[in-house]
């Protein structure tokens, strides 16, 4: 289980300018919907801005805190 404010921070360690939106899909912590609005996504295919959220949270879904991720990544308008 992890808390909505643990990944938040995890993705703006790597991602400083990022917009994140957590919601906890089932109140359990371990099944996430996670929104990431950063600019470090501009010129990058939807695969690659996945792989950046991904290797933010690297531990957090290596330990399975985090079972079940919906990613949705674009960049500001």
């Amino acid at each position: 289980m992890v808390h909505p404010d643990q990944v938040r921070s995890a993705i703006t360690q790597a991602l400083p300018d990022a917009v994140v939106a957590v919601e906890d899909l089932t109140g359990g912590g371990d099944h996430l919907s996670v929104s990431v609005v950063s600019a470090a996504f501009a010129g990058l295919s939807r695969v690659k801005q996945h792989q950046l959220v991904y290797g933010a949270l690297r531990s957090e879904l290596a330990s399975e805190a985090i079972h079940a991720l919906a990613l949705n990544t674009s960049i500001p308008a």
